[in-house]
């Protein structure tokens, strides 16, 4: 599965579809990409969306500040074992999370800019939380996409905001890209990991960089 920036979050939710429906008992699904070449810097410089903070290169990705300007490409993978429950507590094995529910959409809005209302990213949390039968109110821990460009983390905050309504401001929400950076294909399982271990040791990953909240992100 490739779909650019979410091919990670794609094969984790559509590996444990296929689980579900008996099509398969474990499956390895997650991402990984190295675009740090001539060609990728070169399409995402001449696109804009790169930060041009070279000066000070640890403070370039800052999601949701009031001064950030592109994203920091990063290269990575991440791998998860997906497996069916019953099997796997049968086997003994140390199940550190259970995929609950799993949504996908499009705006088909530009081929990189998101609407300014994030309605196709709403539409997806929206069908994700309807497929895991979750309470909103159960929600405590969002790992967002939160790339560090001008239109794409005002849109997200927008959509979380959409989707949790008042349940917004008890929620934590991180970018773990103000750290590793956007690693494209690889970002969504990645960031799963990350959320994975945010439950198990109840400790959630920060933005950091976030010094000045931008106006509009109130997350």
């Amino acid at each position: 599965i490739v779909t650019a920036c979410t091919s990670g979050t794609h094969n984790i939710g559509l590996g444990a579809k296929l689980i579900a429906l008996g099509d398969a008992d474990a499956m390895l699904v997650g991402g990984a990409e190295m675009a740090t070449t001539p060609v990728g810097l070169g399409g995402f410089a001449a696109a804009r969306a790169l930060s041009t903070r070279n000066d000070d290169p640890e403070a370039a990705s800052r999601p949701w500040d009031r001064d950030r300007d592109g994203f920091v490409l990063g290269d990575g993978a991440g791998v998860l074992m997906l497996e069916e429950y019953e099997m796997a507590r049968a086997r003994g094995a140390k199940i550190y999370a259970e995929v609950l529910g799993f949504g996908m959409s499009g705006d088909a809005y530009h081929m990189t800019l998101p609407p300014e209302n994030g309605r196709g990213a709403a539409a997806a949390m929206s069908n994700a939380i309807r497929d895991a039968g979750v309470a909103i109110e159960r929600i405590s821990y969002i790992n967002a996409h939160g790339t560090s460009t001008n239109a794409g983390d005002l849109a997200e905050s927008r959509a979380i905001e959409t989707v949790l309504g008042t349940a917004a401001a008890q929620v934590a929400v991180s970018s773990t890209k103000s750290m590793v950076g956007h690693l494209l294909g690889a970002a969504g399982a990645v960031e799963a990991i990350f959320s994975i271990l945010a439950m198990r040791d109840q400790v959630a990953p920060p933005t950091i960089n976030l010094d000045n909240p931008d106006e509009g992100c109130n997350l």
